[in-house]
């Protein structure tokens, strides 16, 4: 770096990643050395600061990033605390005059930009916001009279209609960095669990990183596309990408696994997995359009909810203790992986919503913090989707019932073998339901409910018939 030519700023968010990286590649094109840069500013995130499951993520990511950069001859800089004052200090210390960054749709991150872009304007700098972590600008796809959709389908359509997302950016072949810049240890940033350790799960489950990734997205699409629109609704199987959270981070663009999606052999898979990227994308237009999608209701009259204040039943289901095994099975994936299959997902939501009466915020809480994949819009909007209550939402008297579930999605009882071992010898007839089966079959297969394995905490008719009622009450005003 001389007085003459200063750095360009990288700043990193959710795009830990080198390929396909609008912002790198106008930084890199700059014509000046390249400061990558990444801030931990939990302040500015407030309530959705990261949970623990996602800064164990961040953690590995932030490492792989370096190594790449290191690579290519830069290096990441870290800083933890207030992104702008962070920002004003490095342009001040370094001459530097652009900005570049990926935009992102979380409300506070929208204000954030809107800050640091002024505080550089004084400066005599520029922010430079590209699109990063999407398909298409946030807010573009929109009705042929100039709305927005607040349905799926019709999104889905539309964006199919365009010409689709520009090809993949490729990564740099080199990079000039900058030197003798102050940087913090990412260990200092205490990001991974030290005691209790509860990482373990992770660990052995996950590794983060732009290389994982794209190996991640090639095997499946080699090996289990076509398999995709049937296999993706059976826990007890690898049928799904288990993508998300290298999406979550940015280490593969969702325009590069679209691409390589698209490419892909026609086919029932491939259509299924397409819709997928595509829900992901509504889910993010929502939280642009819907900033208030993570606390409120987008039905105002679900307001209105009878929700019930029970810690304890709240509590049981957090832990897998509620005695319906296909619940209990999700939740425990969820805590000793910080993944859950998307099909138990909307069980275990469904359970919690509807069958116990807990408000979704509650749910969509515990998510934030226990899944590595934990992204505001999709947690927001999803949690909503099942409660009925947000966009194309499920209809309020769609209640999962657990048992019929797990029969239809796990008919051998391999997902809740593999996650509720207290109930692994019990006959697939009785698995899902154990307090129906006889009590010579619990006995052999070591079963004692209410010691071994917990009752129910609602018996499922008369929850569901009490969801009904509440619901109903809604509509009535």
């Amino acid at each position: 770096m001389t007085a003459t030519n200063p750095p360009a700023i990288l700043w990193f968010r959710n795009d830990l990643r080198l390929a396909d990286h609008a912002a790198l590649h106008a930084a890199t094109t700059s014509g000046h050395p390249v400061l990558p840069l990444y801030v931990l500013d939990d302040e500015a995130a407030g309530r959705w600061a990261m949970g623990g499951a996602a800064r164990w993520w961040l953690h590995h990511s932030l490492a792989s990033l370096d190594r790449s950069l290191r690579e290519l001859g830069a290096s990441l800089v870290l800083r933890r605390g207030d992104s702008r004052r962070v920002i004003e200090g490095l342009v001040e210390d370094t001459g530097a005059r652009d900005v570049f960054t990926g935009g992102l749709a979380e409300p506070r991150m929208r204000r954030l930009d809107k800050a640091v872009a002024d505080s550089l304007t004084e400066q005599g700098a520029r922010l430079h916001r590209l699109r990063t972590a999407t398909l298409f600008p946030p807010d573009s796809i929109r009705t042929k009279s100039g709305g927005t959709f607040s349905v799926y389908t019709p999104f889905a359509r539309a964006c199919l209609a365009t010409r689709g997302p520009k090809p993949p950016i490729p990564a740099p072949e080199r990079l000039t960095g900058v030197s003798s810049i102050r940087t913090d240890r990412l260990e200092d940033w205490r990001l991974r669990p030290t005691r209790p350790d509860w990482a373990g799960g992770l660990r052995a489950t996950w590794k983060p990183g732009e290389p994982e990734a794209m190996a991640r997205a090639k095997a499946f699409l080699d090996t289990r596309l076509s398999d995709y629109a049937t296999m993706r609704d059976v826990p007890g199987t690898d049928g799904t990408s288990m993508l998300s959270p290298h999406l979550r981070f940015g280490e593969i663009s969702v325009v590069q696994l679209w691409h390589m999606g698209d490419t892909a052999p026609a086919g029932k898979g491939r259509d299924a997995f397409l819709r997928e990227v595509l829900w992901r994308e509504f889910c993010a237009n929502l939280l642009w359009r819907h900033p208030d999608l993570p606390e409120a209701p987008l039905r105002p009259e679900f307001a209105g909810m009878a929700w019930r204040d029970d810690p304890q039943a709240l509590r049981a289901w957090q832990q897998g203790r509620t005695g319906v095994p296909i619940v209990d099975a999700g939740m425990r994936q969820l805590w000793q992986t910080g993944w859950m299959h998307n099909r138990v997902r909307m069980i275990v939501a469904s359970f919690l919503i509807k069958h116990l009466m807990i408000p979704w915020q509650d749910g969509e809480a515990w998510f934030w913090d226990t899944l590595v994949d934990a992204d505001l819009a999709n947690n927001a909007a999803n949690w909503q989707w099942i409660a009925g209550c947000g966009a194309d939402a499920a209809p309020y008297f769609r209640i999962f019932n657990p048992v019929v579930q797990g029969e239809t999605f796990d008919p051998d009882g391999a997902y809740v073998r593999q996650f509720v071992p207290e109930l692994a010898q019990l006959p697939a007839a009785s698995i899902h339901a154990p307090w129906t089966a006889a009590q010579s079959v619990l006995s052999r297969a070591g079963v004692e409910l209410g010691k071994t394995y917990p009752e129910p905490l609602v018996e499922l008719a008369a929850g569901r018939k009490r969801a009904l009622a509440a619901y109903e009450a809604i509509r009535q005003r």
